[in-house]
């Protein structure tokens, strides 16, 4: 009996804490605050999964994300009630600090990720690797009303809902480019980087599938927002 009373009595407070923290009783900064706003420029934490999931149904919240990056960005329209993939709250990602071979549509989690992977993954490995920035993501496209791989049959695809991103190279600030395809068996520091990104935009997105995963990716790191936790 005393153990069952400690653990509601231990539930309790974590409750009124919790409370106290929604209702701004009680203070605590906004990256240990999980209602507050995400800040993309602050290190990722156990909190910032949680924040990326309430992001897609609360375009507010998904502007006060996203206004703390470098993106500049564009709301899209809904799709009509008669789409075959319909789009919700979507947004045309236009370049930032970092360019962009052509802007993409996006899910609000996947932009927000992308930001946070720039920051937080992709700049870092080319500072560790080449002393410099990159100044350009070269990628394949986002959105894309089809099942996966493209079969007749089966689940849709996270193209399907402009919550996926394909990207096969980089451009560093003296021009050099890194590409997916051809420089991921490098062993010098291509192939160095590239691996470095890989594993830092796992840390960022739900699911990363590279050329270890299966040929079909031989030429691109495919990442999305999906439900599935993957690393390959």
């Amino acid at each position: 009996m005393r153990g069952s009373t400690f653990i509601l009595l231990l539930l309790l407070i974590c409750a009124g804490i919790a409370v106290s923290v929604w209702r701004g009783w009680i203070e605590v900064p906004g990256r240990w605050n999980p209602w507050a706003p995400l800040d993309v420029r602050e290190a990722p934490n156990l909190l910032t999964a949680y924040k990326l999931s309430r992001l897609q149904n609360d375009p507010s919240l998904c502007d006060q994300a996203l206004q703390t990056s470098t993106l500049r960005y564009a709301h899209q329209a809904d799709s009509g009630p008669d789409a075959k993939c319909p789009l919700t709250n979507t947004l045309r990602i236009q370049g930032g600090a970092v360019a962009l071979s052509s802007s993409f549509l996006s899910s609000c989690p996947l932009a927000v990720a992308y930001a946070l992977f720039d920051i937080h993954a992709l700049q870092p490995a080319a500072q560790e690797v080449f002393g410099q920035k990159v100044t350009q993501i070269d990628h394949l496209g986002s959105f894309a009303c089809r099942n996966v791989y493209n079969r007749s049959e089966g689940r849709l695809s996270q193209h399907a809902s402009a919550n996926a991103l394909d990207i096969a190279g980089f451009r560093l600030a003296d021009g050099r480019r890194i590409s997916v395809l051809k420089d991921w068996k490098d062993d010098g520091d291509d192939g160095r980087f590239l691996k470095l990104v890989r594993d830092g935009a796992c840390r960022q997105f739900n699911t990363v599938l590279g050329p270890d995963y299966n040929a079909a990716h031989r030429n691109h790191f495919h990442v999305d927002m999906g439900r599935w936790r993957v690393c390959r």
